[in-house]
């Protein structure tokens, strides 16, 4: 046995199923001699999004892996890892490494050296005795606490050559979860009792805890509004009464008002960051100095009092805090009185009602070229969105799709963005379809971003992993017109052209082009139903550039 069967033989014992991956690495033909199907993308960054994408639809259960060359392939693997680790998304990285005598020679590149940056953990072995221990570390970081990329480098010759004496047991890595400090939990009920106007601000925590039915809980036992992180987006069900939406670089206006006005804010399963893709909490109650109260629970303690100071902070598992919290306040019979938790809900409602009303013109928009929210609006009206998994591309893709998609079920959305790499969406649609083959994936995109990864369409076709690729083609590159405005009036440099629909069918796709409204959604159910029978499909929608967004002051 060598070095990467012995890799290989661990990640069967961890139940991993699928490898995506980009050759020349060992690990690959060792894994698929045991079963392990190999995912070969069709260039690295798109096979780290491929595992990224497998991660978050299985809420850390089942981690994603990638493997990749030594030297150009972890140097080309670099942005997906970045994006993976702003979002603390758990995905296992095993890179080939240079032979040992020569790992140290400039200029060649050591992976667990540059890679420490950007990864939770990064080791490199030195030892093929030491793969067990390095594997046992690696995987207890993906399972405990905060998620995040691990990389384990394996130099050329250990991979290769064979292993003498006994290599030592490997234990599968059980994951390891913490509760609230009592004490913490108790002061934080109070706050929420003797709050007026609370509302909840829930994280990408919620998901990889699995707390949707904790959250709800709460939320109905103390009638508090709630809204979402754009990571944690799908954490509540959005068509429930106290849902608000999602709070990104746009919102809903629910999330505008009940925020502003919230004397006590609840960060669940947060990181609170300052961010461009995430609201930012006012200082003030409503239009006084009076301050909020910030209440902060995350199972990492580096976010605590990062960007927002807290009055009040615990730290655990989101799912287990939430229901200490339950226990808690059923315990002092906390109840609100349904009166108050009727106008609440209503007034909810009335927000919510207007600001869709003032949308509806673009909504329902039956202008030509094709207006995007019009695009939106009728796909995510016509799937079902119980058995859809939806994600996006960044940039106005994500900024139309997010306020106005409502996600019903935990995983039904995908949401990333703090760091936000054009085409990126396209690698998560794939993983998503991956770990969860009887449901339908969607990726809505514009084409700026297919210009970066469209490639892997071919992958999606040849690992016969039927996506539905919702292409907006507007012929701009979106949102950069302001930032560079000789560079676009006199050279026209935010121009694009190309036509996606050929590209798409080249690389096995089916695709048709949409320019009318009436066109949207038998397009949609076409695609949908090539997608059943096993064919990835992209419809090209030809849009004009919109530019306005729902955003607040």
């Amino acid at each position: 046995m060598n070095g990467a069967s012995a890799i290989a033989r661990i990640l069967q014992q961890e139940g991993v199923e699928s490898l995506s991956c980009f050759p020349a690495n060992p690990i690959i033909e060792a894994a698929a001699n045991l079963g392990i199907r190999p995912i070969i993308c069709r260039q690295e960054r798109a096979g780290v999004n491929i595992a990224d994408g497998y991660s978050r639809a299985n809420f850390g259960n089942r981690f994603g892996v990638f493997a990749m060359q030594y030297g150009p392939g972890a140097e080309n693997a670099y942005g997906g890892v970045a994006q993976a680790f702003a979002d603390s998304v758990p995905i296992l990285l095993l890179p080939t490494g240079y032979e040992r005598p020569r790992s140290s020679t400039h200029p060649n590149f050591s992976a667990s050296e540059n890679y420490a940056g950007i990864t939770k953990w990064s080791a490199r072995v030195t030892d093929a005795h030491q793969i067990p221990e390095l594997m046992r570390r690696a995987i207890t970081h993906l399972r405990t606490g905060r998620g995040g990329p691990v990389l384990l480098e394996i130099p050329k010759d250990i991979a290769t050559e064979e292993i003498q004496g006994t290599m030592p047991d490997y234990q599968v890595v059980q994951p390891v979860r913490s509760a609230g400090d009592p004490h913490d939990i108790a002061k934080i009920a109070d706050a929420l009792l003797g709050a007026k106007q609370p509302i909840i601000h829930a994280g990408q925590g919620i998901l990889w805890a699995q707390a949707t039915k904790e959250l709800i809980e709460l939320a109905e036992l103390l009638t508090i509004p709630v809204m979402t992180t754009l990571t944690g987006k799908s954490g509540f069900p959005e068509d429930h009464p106290l849902a608000l939406g999602t709070g990104s670089s746009t919102t809903t206006k629910a999330v505008n008002h009940f925020l502003n006005r919230s004397d006590v804010v609840f960060g669940i399963g947060c990181s609170f960051s300052l961010t461009t893709f995430g609201v930012t909490i006012p200082q003030g109650v409503g239009n006084t100095r009076r301050p909020k109260v910030i209440i902060h629970s995350t199972n990492d303690a580096l976010d605590i009092n990062k960007d927002y100071a807290a009055d009040l902070a615990v730290i655990g598992d989101a799912k287990l805090v939430l229901r200490q919290l339950i226990q808690e306040i059923r315990h002092r019979g906390g109840v609100v009185p349904s009166k108050h938790a009727l106008e609440v809900i209503n007034e909810i409602k009335t927000v919510k009602n207007s600001w869709i009303k003032a949308w509806m013109p673009k909504l329902t928009s039956r202008e030509t070229p094709l207006n995007p929210y019009r695009v939106i609006w009728d796909v995510i009206n016509s799937i079902d969105r119980h058995n859809t998994i939806v994600t996006h591309d960044s940039g106005s893709p994500r900024d139309q799709t997010v306020p106005f998609f409502e996600a019903l079920v935990p995983g039904s959305y995908i949401g990333w963005g703090k760091s936000t790499q054009l085409g990126y969406g396209l690698g998560l649609a794939i993983g998503a379809k991956l770990a969860n083959p009887h449901k339908s994936v969607i990726n809505i995109m514009g084409d700026t971003a297919f210009g970066m990864a469209g490639i892997d369409m071919e992958t999606a076709a040849r690992c016969k992993l039927p996506i539905i690729t919702v292409l907006l083609n507007n012929s701009v590159m979106g949102g950069y017109r302001n930032r560079m405005p000789t560079a676009t009036a006199e050279f026209g440099a935010s121009r694009l052209t190309g036509d996606y629909t050929k590209i798409a069918e080249g690389l096995g796709a089916y695709s048709e082009r949409v320019t009318i409204p009436e066109e949207i959604i038998p397009a949609l159910r076409r695609a949908e139903a090539i997608a059943a029978s096993g064919q990835p499909a992209l419809l090209e929608f030809v849009t004009c550039e919109e530019l306005e967004q729902s955003k607040f002051e």
